[in-house]
């Protein structure tokens, strides 16, 4: 889970319009009248109602996961203290406090990365400070017993199953399946020294891996079986480079020697469909029916998928999120700008907000800023409507913020984290 900062950004907590439109014609007597009665209206309305706020026992230092099934809470590393790994039910506006449901022992050392829940299991994802090494251990989410452990990062597999990723410098990690409910290995693909892999599937449900040999072979494998489904050569002049691969729906790219290009693989074919002039690239996506590039040294290139030609750029801008066929960059000093994916037209200025990590792929974009008097102003992002809707105005938060509205998790300026449930 991403550490969000609120950072120093000090704006008046009111809500930040779109684009300006025209100006509505009208009478002013009319307006004034219009303008007095929503004051009258507003001040004989009942008072806000109290805003639920509950507090989550965490020890300092501690990081909190908020998940759909209940709120988790892992322990720092100590060196000689027991540490743990306590899961409360989820709560409800009404509820005075937390319901501890389990609480489980966790190894001294390592860092976490996440706890999710998958199949009847919370997983806990650590990894070896000495060694680098990722680490899954697999609770009970009813009763929280231990149920396994093994090297290696989880991903669930399309149709049900689990993969654990255990790349390693030395050339002996592996990709495994293992049996969710016992833990017991199905089988395992060894993962190729200073080569790279990566997934295919939808959903966040992997159907195949993929490896890059650094003699430039790529291998396509089944998720669920193991099995070897094609392989082709990308490098046939050079047998020694090493390359990135990354995959964008059904299309496999590839980084090739130089790092000065791109090249397009249909999938699951790893039919060769183009290349494309992209420096440095860092990152790819799916920006509505194009991709967007990312390069390392900042910028945004939009390719068509089929071609892999051109359809614009911008060198300064930084792509933060998309929805459907808008993108919301990172301007300039300005704050967030929303913009065509197709053109790359501006559509909207939403100004500046601090994006806060969601539960949910397609939950609503939440933004928060600090105004002047040291409140936190809450809004939701709306890229399609272009404007960013006020939700609430809360006292000051630190950090480490999480959202699933109405919840927001935030760690507080002067104690433990807590849970705020906004006002609607």
């Amino acid at each position: 889970m991403s550490i969000i900062e609120l950072g120093e950004i000090r704006d008046e907590p009111t809500a930040v319009p779109p684009v300006r439109r025209p100006r509505a014609a009208g009478r002013p007597l009319r307006s004034a009248a219009v303008l007095l009665l929503a004051l009258v209206v507003l001040a004989g309305a009942a008072p806000l109602p109290e805003r639920t706020v509950i507090v989550v026992p965490a020890p300092a230092a501690a990081t909190v996961y908020l998940a759909a099934e209940g709120i988790f809470v892992v322990d720092p590393p100590t060196p000689d203290e027991d540490r743990h790994l306590t899961a409360y039910a989820q709560p409800s506006p009404s509820d005075a406090g937390l319901r501890r449901r389990w609480q489980a022992s966790l190894p001294h050392q390592g860092d976490y990365l996440d706890v999710r829940v998958e199949r009847g299991l919370v997983l806990a994802m650590g990894v070896s400070a000495a060694d680098g090494v990722f680490q899954t251990t697999a609770f009970d989410a009813e009763t929280g017993q231990q149920r396994w452990q093994h090297p290696g990062a989880p991903q669930p597999i399309a149709g049900g199953g689990l993969l654990l990723s255990d790349p390693r410098e030395d050339g002996s990690g592996a990709i495994s399946r293992v049996e969710p409910e016992t833990g017991r290995m199905l089988w395992s693909v060894p993962v190729p020294e200073r080569g790279d892999n990566t997934y295919h599937g939808a959903y966040g449900r992997v159907d195949q891996f993929l490896f890059v040999q650094p003699t430039g072979e790529v291998q396509m494998y089944d998720a669920s079986t193991g099995v070897l489904l094609r392989s082709v050569d990308t490098l046939p002049g050079d047998r020694s480079a090493f390359q990135r691969v990354q995959v964008v729906d059904d299309l496999l790219l590839l980084v090739p020697p130089g790092a000065n290009r791109v090249l397009g693989y249909g999938l699951p074919g790893l039919e060769p469909r183009w290349t494309a002039e992209v420096p440095l690239m860092s990152y790819a996506t799916r920006c509505g029916d194009l991709l967007c590039v990312l390069p390392q040294d900042g910028g945004l290139q939009v390719l068509d998928p089929a071609t892999g030609l051109l359809r614009w750029s911008d060198p300064t801008n930084l792509l933060a999120d998309v929805r459907g066929d808008r993108l919301l960059v990172a301007g300039s000093g300005e704050g967030y700008v929303v913009r065509d994916a197709a053109t790359g037209q501006a559509r909207a200025e939403l100004g500046k907000w601090v994006l806060i990590p969601l539960l949910g792929r397609d939950d609503p974009l939440v933004g928060v800023r600090q105004a002047a008097d040291g409140r936190v102003v809450v809004a939701k992002l709306d890229l399609v409507a272009g404007r960013a809707q006020v939700i609430d105005v809360l006292p000051g938060l630190a950090s480490s913020c999480q959202a699933s509205l109405p919840v927001l998790l935030c760690q507080s300026l002067d104690g433990p984290p807590a849970l705020w449930w906004l006002r609607p």
